[in-house]
């Protein structure tokens, strides 16, 4: 069956070139760090998301965890739902069916599957906790591990140059990451047929609640981004890279001098597709406020100080139908 898509959710079919490539050997490597640390401001500032090349993650290990991914979601539904993450409890961590998640629910339904980990701790509280692993693939929980450890690593670079290009010292959100919010998502899009309207599409318009995602995508594409005109611009997959976006914790930090940019997925790919987007936020009880180098008289503070904690948690609440119900009883 053929796929049509609604004039709204149309995006322009661009070269990614629009979508900057930054290679940061030179920052991992410090051969050169303020040269990526630049670049990355100027992105982080203009357009607020970046492809990067030359990361450092094992291309075999970014491999196998797509192989576990597929076979994962290929489980019957009985399997999945155990790990239902309504059996989490505060942890909120395991296995979301369709439905049961919606960033944009005032417009749209999600038309996706999810599975959600982060560091497995034994004490229980918001976020932190055990993580509800399956059997079966075989290796999942090693090889998935190696792959958080990865993306933990290469998250702190890049945190750091942030900090850089915002002319604060290097550790300085360091410093309010001690124990972060982690969470590692493994994505299932399944395609859609026929018509696809804004009432339900594979994910709707959003910004992540978080400081910095790294998204691993795979070839068949479907990430838009919106840029600063309101135009949707497609983010197609570039082989040997992954995408950075900042989240609405550096938009508070920076007094909105660098923006959490909108995106959403459509399918249309007439394939399954996955994707492997890595969340970094702040220690639960860190305070955000805005820097002091983006603080001046003529430039007020736009934003009271909150929590990371609390802040994430509400977005939480908006999105997920279990936590809605929950507070209802």
């Amino acid at each position: 069956m053929s796929v049509t898509v609604e004039d709204s959710l149309q995006s322009k079919t661009t070269s990614f070139n629009e979508i900057p490539i930054v290679d940061i050997a030179p920052l991992l490597d410090n051969s050169n760090p303020m040269k990526v640390v630049q670049e990355i401001g100027y992105i982080c500032e203009h357009i607020g998301f970046l492809y990067i090349k030359n990361h450092g993650v094992d291309e075999q290990l970014i491999k196998e965890a797509y192989e576990l991914t597929e076979a994962f979601f290929l489980l019957p539904f009985e399997e999945k739902n155990k790990l239902n993450i309504i059996h989490s409890g505060q942890t909120l961590r395991g296995y979301i069916p369709m439905y049961a998640e919606n960033v944009d629910p005032e417009n749209t339904r999600d038309f996706k599957e999810c599975f959600d980990f982060g560091q497995d701790t034994a004490e229980i509280s918001p976020f932190f906790g055990p993580n509800l692993m399956p059997q079966q693939p075989v290796h999942f929980k090693t090889i998935f591990e190696q792959y958080h450890h990865a993306m933990l690593g290469l998250a702190r670079q890049l945190i750091r140059a942030i900090g850089l290009s915002l002319g604060l010292p290097a550790d300085y959100f360091a410093k309010l990451q001690t124990k972060p919010i982690t969470i590692q998502r493994l994505l299932h899009y399944p395609p859609q047929q026929g018509e696809i309207t804004k009432e339900e599409f594979g994910i709707g318009a959003h910004t992540d609640y978080g400081f910095l995602t790294i998204l691993s995508q795979d070839a068949n594409g479907g990430l838009q981004v919106q840029n600063r005109n309101g135009d949707w611009v497609s983010a197609p997959p570039v082989d040997g890279t992954l995408i950075v976006n900042i989240g609405d914790l550096v938009q508070t930090f920076t007094n909105d001098r660098y923006i959490s940019t909108l995106h959403r997925v459509i399918n249309t790919s007439g394939k399954e597709r996955y994707s492997l987007p890595f969340f970094i936020d702040l220690d639960y009880d860190a305070k955000v406020k805005v820097v002091p180098t983006c603080r001046r008289d003529d430039t007020p503070s736009q934003y009271q100080s909150y929590t990371c904690g609390q802040h994430k948690y509400k977005r939480f609440v908006d999105s997920y139908t279990h936590l809605q119900t929950t507070l209802r009883e």
